[in-house]
């Protein structure tokens, strides 16, 4: 036998953790439900003992565990409570004993690991049966009987009295409270066409409902195996599955981020400096060359506006939602890969390869007790963080329905298998599309050229188009830049991997180019530190600006025309004004945040909804594809066909609506157009080649 023993433990809990006990007792003496001491194994107990009770620990953990058990009930504390009943955790174990979900072997039953993964699923927190009371039904006695397994273990009579009529009590029963978690590995992990591999996790007692869908998180605990199969009949392969001893949560929301008294002095000095938005573009994304005004509108998303409910119960939501259009290898993946790399919370997926179910949620049949339980999606997994969707042009038309509601009421409803239910999806979308064509046409308007629906685009708080026009000064830099990004990854790759020239001095020098300006992660943390500290308020004079912006670009809208900006953008510029206020970390709104947001604004309008005809704004050409000046000559060349319909029973020929139209003032091609695409919506059909008539009468 080893050298572990309770006397053992006692001391080295009374030697490392007496404070954390005498806290524990305070808890317990004051009514708290928390039970657990939570023990750093590297920094702890692998040092005492040279390592010897660590090492038994994970070789035999139920016994040792047993032992560190009623040490810790016989460490003595000030308030005098006994600590019967309180478990030791233990964490942060040394890395030799962190595995891989993939990798857990027979040999590794029964020892104490830890494995690291994404929490795909959680089941309700229900009590499990430790003892069990039965009363006698002949004499009323009442036998407790420990339970072990999943099948409530009868008693095979009574002690007193021999009758075989015993009855469960459930309330004189001891209970733990239970929770199975479903563990899965890091995507990023695998290697090409793995698929990622899934555990359960079985956290009693004050672990039980401790994580939620979508954390990342190390478990410690005991691997165990169960045979499957029901009943009488099991079988010889077994299941694997950890009894969890203790949960460290990696990847937490804005809110739970530990920013400690330096990091606070650093990000002060940050908010202090006069070119913090300089600073901010240039930390996000510098492998990639330009695009200043995109990487200042994904900071200010990564911010975000503030969400506010107001009396009446209406929410509006403070998330900023970004869609970048652009030509292939503008770098909009980089860009996206990027963010998804410093947000927080922020889940990657592409328009392809996504089902409405993968965006929203699935109902999963659990296959213990037969419930039904909602497997959250990507939109629900990044709440209160970033949704990145590469390629969302390419989303089946019926996908894209899931987005409407998320985007806008940040809640997603779900009726599935009996379950109804709304899930919260309160996250920002950053999508990126490519026109359809494969290249940008000047002179098409952008709906038409993506695939998405009109009311989806209008969601989008900015819209970006990133074209790829040659630019000779450009062009030279952006060569010099990649050329030079990939020099310098080639000289890293062959420092790492063979013996080479290069000092690392050379190599830090010649960094510091694509070195971000802000460290990765201290640039979280200030995201983090903005967001759950400033929240901005509009002062007087942001409002009138934004007022009179507003109103200055309704007021061109004469008699007819067409209509430039509507009460969404309106909205946008506020959320977007907000979250320029926080990158200061500044409470008040100012009027250079305005004047910077609308700056962002007017790009984005100005790429998207000026009619390249009349040169004017037309909010309407940016979402729907059809400008002012179109749907005017649509309604007259509607109206040529069915003044001509009567005199000609057979349709009326092209040519004399071509005639008719040159009259009005529409140019022959265009006619031509018009007539094509009223064709294609079904609008007008041809009896015979090259004769119109009107579907429905106007």
């Amino acid at each position: 036998m080893g050298i572990s023993s309770p006397a053992l433990w006692t001391e080295f809990f009374e030697r490392y953790y007496r404070e954390e006990i005498n806290k524990l007792a305070y808890k317990l003496k004051s009514g708290g439900d928390s039970r657990s001491l939570y023990v750093n194994f590297v920094r702890d107990l692998s040092i005492f003992q040279e390592g010897k009770l660590g090492e038994e620990l994970i070789e035999k953990p139920d016994e040792v565990l047993i032992h560190a058990e009623r040490g810790l009930a016989n460490a003595t504390n000030i308030y005098g409570i006994s600590l019967e009943g309180c478990k030791p955790r233990f964490y942060s174990l040394p890395t030799a004993r962190k595995v891989l979900i993939r990798n857990l072997r027979s040999e590794h039953i029964g020892k104490f690991m830890a494995i690291e993964g994404i929490v795909r699923k959680v089941t309700e927190v229900r009590p499990r049966i430790v003892e069990a009371a039965f009363a006698c039904l002949n004499c009323g006695s009442i036998t407790m009987v420990p339970q072990e397994d999943s099948q409530l273990r009868h008693p095979f009579e009574c002690s007193k009295c021999s009758t075989k009529k015993m009855v469960f009590l459930p309330d004189s029963s001891i209970s733990v409270d239970s929770q199975r978690v479903k563990i899965q590995e890091y995507p990023e992990n695998l290697r090409g066409g793995e698929q990622p591999q899934t555990i359960d996790v079985i956290l009693e007692g004050d672990l039980a409902g401790s994580v939620n869908p979508g954390d990342r998180v190390v478990i410690n605990g005991i691997v165990r195996a169960k045979p499957r199969g029901l009943g009488q009949r099991k079988m010889t392969h077994m299941d694997l599955y950890i009894e969890g001893n203790s949960v460290e949560v990696l990847q937490q929301e804005y809110e739970e981020f530990e920013i400690t008294e330096k990091d606070r002095e650093l990000i002060m000095q940050l908010a202090a400096s006069d070119d913090i938005y300089d600073k901010i573009v240039k930390s996000i994304a510098p492998s990639i060359y330009g695009h200043e005004d995109v990487k200042l509108a994904i900071a200010l998303q990564l911010f975000g506006g503030v969400p506010k409910k107001l009396p009446d119960g209406t929410e509006i939501r403070g998330d900023i939602h970004i869609l970048l259009v652009g030509d292939p290898g503008v770098a909009k993946s980089q860009l996206l890969k990027y963010v998804h790399r410093i947000a927080p919370r922020s889940v990657y997926t592409t328009g392809k390869g996504t089902t409405t179910a993968g965006l929203t949620a699935t109902a999963v049949r659990d296959e213990v007790d037969g419930r039904w339980t909602l497997e959250a999606g990507a939109l629900v997994l990044a709440d209160k963080g970033i949704a990145l969707v590469d390629e969302i042009d390419k989303m089946r038309k019926e996908d894209t329905s899931a987005l409407h509601e998320a985007l806008e009421q940040q809640t997603i409803s779900v009726a599935k298998a009996g379950i109804n239910a709304i899930l919260k999806a309160r996250c920002a979308l950053l999508g990126a599309a490519n026109p359809k064509y494969g290249r940008f046409e000047k002179f098409t308007p952008v709906p038409e050229q993506i695939e998405m629906s009109p009311t989806l685009l209008s969601r989008f708080d900015l819209i970006f188009v990133l074209k790829d026009e040659p630019d000779e000064e450009k062009d030279k830099r952006l060569v010099e830049h990649i050329l030079y990004s990939h020099q310098l990854g080639e000289i890293t790759e062959k420092v790492k991997n063979v013996v080479a020239e290069y000092d690392e001095d050379y190599i830090k020098q010649r960094a510091e180019k694509i070195i971000p300006e802000i460290d990765p992660d201290l640039l979280r943390k200030y995201i983090a530190y903005a967001r759950k500290t400033v929240y901005p308020v509009l002062t007087d004079e942001a409002k009138e600006k934004i007022k009179e912006f507003y109103l200055s670009l309704r007021a061109r809208v004469k008699e007819n025309s067409p209509v430039p900006i509507t009460a969404r953008q309106l909205e946008s510029i506020v959320r977007l004004a907000e979250a320029s206020a926080r990158v200061r970390l500044s409470d008040r709104v100012e009027p250079e945040d305005v004047d910077r947001v609308i700056e962002i604004m007017m790009r984005s309008l100005r790429e998207i909804a000026v009619d390249p005809e009349t040169g004017e704004m037309d909010i309407d050409l940016a979402y729907s594809g059809t400008s002012k000046t179109q749907r005017d000559r649509i309604m007259i060349m509607k109206k040529i066909i069915d003044k001509l319909e009567k005199d000609h029973e057979k349709g009326v020929p092209e040519e004399l609506v071509l005639e008719e139209a040159e009259k009005e003032g529409i140019d022959r091609m265009k006619a031509k157009e018009i007539l094509s695409k009223l064709k294609l919506h079904g609008e007008v059909y041809t009896p015979k080649h090259g004769h119109y008539k009107l579907v429905s009468k106007l």
